[in-house]
């Protein structure tokens, strides 16, 4: 090809290539006025991959970030609690059997129910069919235990722990945490309860009675 073009070169069948629009390149053909041959060589229009889409970027992160986190779920313990040297490691997945979930619907701003003082409480509690089983606040009167000394279920014992005297709480408690797989009552056996409760007031135990005044 290049010495048959080279020879119509030669000859004057090919004129110079003209710097013009390839329509008007193509209708000189037709009318024979310029050489096939004089025209451009068309090369194929270039493609580009498209960029990936915004939301697909987010959700190849959002994986990347759901493996990691699966990842780090299955270190060893001695990875995820920190343990003394003398403790030896326990390779294995760290599982949650059950935990005491809550709310925090008031902030108190009283005295903190600090551990082994005596709770005055308002309650109102419920089984997660909506069933209401028992409320102090329909009695008109709270009640009141010692923290630690498993006089509650063990919700209870833990479930007020950083409220304050006029702070008011949801407590989301676990069977496990309340009366186990026996029955209560109204309370079947193996139920989740949730009770809202009012810390009314917290008093030391070990504190000394207060003295009469002195009669006028």
């Amino acid at each position: 090809m290049h010495s048959l073009k080279s020879s119509l070169s030669s000859a004057g069948l090919i004129l110079p290539r003209p710097v013009l629009p390839r329509p008007v390149l193509s209708r000189l053909v037709l009318l024979g006025l310029i050489s096939l041959f004089a025209l451009p060589a068309q090369t194929p229009a270039q493609t580009t991959a498209p960029a990936p889409h915004r939301s697909t970027t987010h959700r190849a992160t959002a994986q990347r970030r759901s493996a990691s986190a699966a990842a780090k779920s299955t270190q060893s313990t001695a990875d995820e609690i920190k343990l003394p040297a003398s403790i030896p490691a326990a390779q294995g997945t760290l599982h949650t059997e059950y935990a005491l979930r809550y709310i925090d619907v008031v902030a108190g701003t009283g005295a903190a129910a600090e551990p082994g003082m005596i709770y005055f409480v308002h309650y109102t509690g419920w089984l997660y069919d909506g069933t209401k089983f028992d409320s102090s606040v329909d009695r008109g009167a709270p009640i009141q235990f010692q923290q630690g000394q498993h006089r509650v279920i063990s919700g209870w014992d833990t479930g007020f722990e950083g409220m304050k005297v006029g702070g008011k709480r949801r407590l989301f408690i676990p069977y496990q945490l309340a009366y186990g797989d026996r029955a209560n009552g109204p309370i079947p056996a193996k139920s989740n309860l949730i009770f809202d409760v009012e810390l009314v007031d917290v008093k030391d135990p070990n504190a000394a009675p207060a003295e009469n005044a002195p009669a006028k």
